[in-house]
């Protein structure tokens, strides 16, 4: 038997394990790669209470209230679903009713997301990409208009 022949079966070897390993991980990922979710998708996927993940949407008009010191609750809709919002810190200044959102959280058993990072838009015209897809998917929204309820 020649060298190149004794090498072949440990590099055959080597590709099936490194082919192994990626589908493990690929398999691992699948549902972890998208980070964002609308309301929509939550209800539609049924997400695992404990899950972490990015909900954004439209804050909905009239759902904001403080609920204890530095603690607010909130609506996150894309017109279609509600998710409530729990919030305990401080909110971005340009954080209020009817405006785009992103937040970061776990969602609780009792259906309720408690966030611990909570995103607004930037300027008058900005909405984030993934709400702003979201918008566009459910019909709501097109580019260079408001949103509409």
């Amino acid at each position: 038997m020649t060298r190149k022949q004794r090498r072949a079966p440990f590099i055959a070897l080597g590709l099936g394990i490194l082919a192994v390993a990626v589908g493990l991980v690929l398999n691992a990922m699948r549902d972890n790669i998208v980070f964002f979710y609308s309301p929509s998708d939550v209800v539609e996927k049924s997400i695992a209470p404990g899950t972490r993940f990015r909900l954004g949407g439209m804050v909905e008009k009239g759902s904001l209230r403080h609920t204890g010191p530095a603690t607010i609750a909130f609506e996150v809709t894309d017109f279609s679903k509600r998710i409530p919002v729990t919030y305990t810190g401080l909110l971005p200044d340009l954080f209020r009713e009817g405006q785009g959102v992103v937040a970061e959280g776990r969602l609780g058993a009792d259906g309720n997301f408690t966030a611990d990072t909570v995103l607004a838009k930037h300027d008058e015209k900005y909405m984030p990409p993934e709400v702003a897809a979201a918008l566009k998917k459910s019909g709501r929204w097109k580019e260079g208009e408001e949103a509409k309820p």
